[in-house]
């Protein structure tokens, strides 16, 4: 048989499916674990959203290719951003993908011809990449660190590389870091993109989950933002509708154009009692959510509070449902804590590496248990002597 598309090789089994294995051969040994490792919310999906998908899915109309996005789910994101970020989207500025994840693994085959540059955080989710190499680009990372508040530098990027840019990424609240961003990072990079002519591209999943008064915003809410870039919008993480996969894409009209071209060629439309599900969550009462939100902090207390209580100087997240350790120095990478943490206290959350070279010296932990279980976790950590090498 001829050799598969060498464009495989490029790709490595998906952290995550390598951590389940782990995780499953472990549990087979009887092992007690701490799964922190996979950011899937265990909180439950409201009763109104699962009663929409039910009620919808009875009717055998709904089980057609629904090929376009209803009228009725594009005026609900459309409402939804007038009421939540003050921002007004026309209806024909907004598609829906099937989750972030696809929207953004297809964006470099929207937007980019072999030899653009895509400008990437790093750390950052491993999709960013997957999508700028789809496309053929060629990828710049710019470098989240401790000392710039996980922000970007816009000065350390050449100018050359600026120039070739076809889009910037940025993903605040940032997952893994769990920084978030002030409006004035976004209010420096919409002239430096109007300048060199390149995207900005804002994954924006996280912004229902910040803490400590803060308040998470729309990158669209930003003048003159949907000259220059676009949204992505998840229910995921608002809502916990992960598997769902209900996403859109907002902002501007080329990119969302050229969006919905792609997906015409390789979709028939996100099905229609999901369409429902979002049109459901989008009119929830934001009460729920801001509790969810409550409820996330007091797990990133717990957590981050019972680490520095034993020793481990672990900073509380600013925003998203992840938790961003250093790892303590007596040890050499990510991963080789990563496997002194599971087999010494059984608690499993994904080392840095994973998420680009500047991920190496942390661990992404996800707060997906209750305070009480976190702190467990953090007895088990400290039980285990692991602190002290």
């Amino acid at each position: 048989m001829k050799k598969l598309s060498s464009r495989l090789d490029h790709f490595e089994t998906g952290i995550f499916a390598a951590l389940t294995e782990k995780r499953n051969e472990l549990l087979a040994q009887g092992r007690k674990l701490y799964n922190l490792y996979v950011g899937t919310p265990d909180f439950p999906v409201a009763e109104p959203i699962r009663r929409a998908v039910s009620e919808a899915a009875m009717d055998p109309e709904q089980f057609k290719y629904s090929l376009v996005d209803s009228p009725a789910m594009l005026e609900a994101v459309s409402e939804y951003y007038r009421s939540r970020y003050g921002v007004s989207v026309p209806t024909s500025c907004i598609a829906s993908v099937n989750g972030s994840q696809d929207g953004i693994g297809h964006l470099g085959l929207a937007l980019c011809d072999p030899g653009d540059v895509v400008l990437l955080p790093d750390p950052g989710y491993p999709v960013f990449e997957a999508g700028a190499f789809l496309g053929g680009a060629d990828v710049y990372y710019y470098p989240l660190k401790k000392e710039n508040a996980f922000l970007p530098v816009l000065s350390d990027i050449p100018e050359d590389v600026l120039e070739r840019a076809k889009y910037m990424l940025l993903s605040y609240p940032s997952n893994p870091c769990g920084a978030v961003a002030p409006r004035s990072l976004y209010e420096s990079l919409i002239p430096a993109a109007k300048k060199y002519g390149f995207y900005l591209i804002n994954d924006n999943a996280y912004s229902d989950i910040v803490f400590d008064g803060r308040e998470g915003f729309s990158f669209l809410s930003v003048p003159d933002a949907s000259e220059v870039g676009a949204e992505f919008f998840s229910l995921s993480k608002s809502f916990n509708t992960t598997g769902a996969r209900i996403s859109f894409c907002l902002g501007n009209s080329e990119i969302v154009a050229a969006l919905k071209k792609i997906r015409s060629q390789y979709d028939f439309g996100m099905f229609s009692p999901l369409q429902q599900a979002a049109i459901a969550a989008l009119k929830t009462d934001r009460s729920v959510v801001k509790a969810q939100c409550a409820a996330y902090q007091a797990r990133r207390d717990a957590l981050c509070g019972g680490f520095r209580r034993i020793g481990w100087n672990v900073p509380d997240s600013a925003g998203t449902m992840f938790v961003w350790a250093p790892i303590p120095p007596a040890f050499a990478s990510s991963m080789e804590f990563w496997t002194a943490l599971v087999d010494r206290a059984g608690v499993m959350g994904t080392p840095g590496r994973a998420f680009g070279p500047h991920g190496e010296g942390y661990i992404r932990f996800a707060l997906v248990l209750p305070p009480e279980t976190l702190c467990e976790v953090v007895d088990a950590v400290d039980k285990s002597g692991i602190l002290q090498g």
